[in-house]
């Protein structure tokens, strides 16, 4: 290895080609006590001074021409200054850790150099010295990295992920130049580091869509309850003013469109607040059978009152999942009532906990629901889960349903990482199986 290779971990277009006159400088205290001992040699022993003279000139050459076995380090004056734009000072880092977004810190070629704890806990695994794409793999985002490093202008940007939930993301990306460089006069070229600080946008996007949402469904459905309301109330205080017998029966059918007009609105706020949480996924430990008993004895009343008998089938030892227990109870309260209500014809409500492995191998506890009623027609089974959508508009509006019960099991269990599957033969009835991997799968 020459003293002419550059050293690994410094910038290659830092090494100069080393002149005689450097290796002279660098061997100049040699060179002086060599020359302070021919010198007393002269003086002392009588060398002849044309032997010492030329001792002294052969030394001087071969200091300056021969290369050595062992390098010399060829730091120019350029390579601190170098080094601090390959690698953020600790002014730099201090300030991105203060930060609460996600930051990475990245030079022009797009590798990470620094990144702050927000950053390394919401991504996982990012550590310097890998490509900045590792972690940020949205296109729009790289795209605009590229414009940032060839323009040394700021930008923000805004992307949506579809998977595995739909999330908003806002990513501000600005150039910094070390004091030194090229462009830190004018701002202008390339930039030393990019700094790029990522906000997640999913809370307030799901926030402002639930408004919209709610908005849009309200004025929708609350219009034929609003309407029969209004209708009544003038009727009232018209002709019916007098007639207690009209009164009487006006005010129980008012009574029940403004219950109506309070279920919608219960179920509306309720899947909106699950839709608000459907990226995180809850980590508690629940027992889904205790949950399924514990909603079979608060329905044990509606049973009885429309002549359903409830078959069950639950284990008798815990049958552990990871969820919210509410969220969970509420699915079970809406697939039983269903039954209840639509299966009311065939007398029976058929109830089972059981564990069972699917085709990968995984674990599952599953929850079947069965009714023995007139069954669903093939068409609508695959629109069940829709907001509002009703198989059967007189049935839903008699049974008091306001059509979002299986919106929200179907989110419910969206952001439980579960499934719901649907079979339903017209005639024998519907069966509703709800599968959640089991804990610790």
């Amino acid at each position: 290895m020459t003293d002419r290779e550059p050293k690994a971990d410094l910038p290659a277009g830092d090494y100069q080609p080393v002149t005689p006159l450097m290796r002279l400088r660098d061997g100049r205290w040699p060179l002086v006590a060599s020359a302070v001992l021919l010198i007393l040699a002269i003086l002392v022993y009588g060398v002849p001074l044309a032997v010492g003279g030329a001792a002294i000139a052969v030394l001087t050459i071969v200091t300056a021409y021969m290369p050595r076995q062992t390098r010399l380090k060829p730091v120019s004056v350029r390579n601190p200054r170098q080094l601090r734009r390959m690698w953020p000072g600790t002014g730099m880092k201090v300030t991105v850790d203060a930060l609460a977004s996600p930051c990475f810190v990245a030079d022009g070629r797009g590798i990470t150099r620094y990144v702050n704890k927000a950053a390394a806990k919401y991504y996982g695994g990012v550590r310097p010295g890998d490509p900045l794409s590792f972690s940020l793999r949205a296109p729009s985002l790289l795209e605009a990295f590229d414009r940032v490093c060839s323009t040394g202008s700021a930008e923000r940007i805004t992307w949506t992920d579809k998977v595995p939930t739909e999330a908003w993301f806002e990513a501000h990306l600005a150039p910094i130049y070390m004091p030194g460089s090229a462009g830190a006069q004018d701002r202008s070229g390339p930039p030393d580091f990019v700094l790029v600080v990522v906000a997640d946008l999913t809370e307030q996007r799901r926030l402002e869509r639930m408004r919209t949402d709610f908005v849009a469904n309200a004025s929708h459905e609350l219009r034929t309850p609003l309407a029969s309301l209004t209708g009544f109330i003038e009727t009232l205080q018209g002709p019916a003013k007098e007639d207690p017998e009209a009164r009487d029966r006006f005010l129980g059918i008012m009574a029940q469109q403004a219950g109506r007009m309070r279920r919608l609105i219960d179920d509306i706020l309720s899947l909106s607040r699950i839709e608000l949480k459907a990226h995180v996924r809850p980590e508690a430990l629940v027992d889904l059978s205790e949950i399924v008993r514990h909603t079979n004895d608060a329905l044990a009343p509606l049973a009885r009152e429309l002549d359903v008998t409830v078959e069950t089938l639950i284990p008798e030892g815990p049958a552990t999942v990871r969820g919210d227990r509410d969220e969970l109870i509420q699915v079970a309260e809406n697939l039983i009532e269903n039954a209840l209500k639509y299966g009311v014809d065939g007398e029976k409500v058929a109830i089972e906990v059981a564990l069972e492995f699917d085709t990968g191998g995984t674990q599952n506890w599953v929850m079947r629901v069965r009714d023995y009623g007139p069954g669903i027609a093939p068409e609508h089974v695959p629109r069940l889960t829709e907001r509002f959508y009703r198989a059967d508009v007189a049935s839903s509006r008699a049974t008091k349903g306001t059509g979002l019960g299986l919106a929200i099991v179907k989110h419910i269990l969206t952001r439980h990482q579960a499934r719901l599957e649907i079979d339903s033969t017209e005639g024998e009835g519907s069966t509703f199986t709800v599968k959640i991997p089991a804990a610790g799968e």
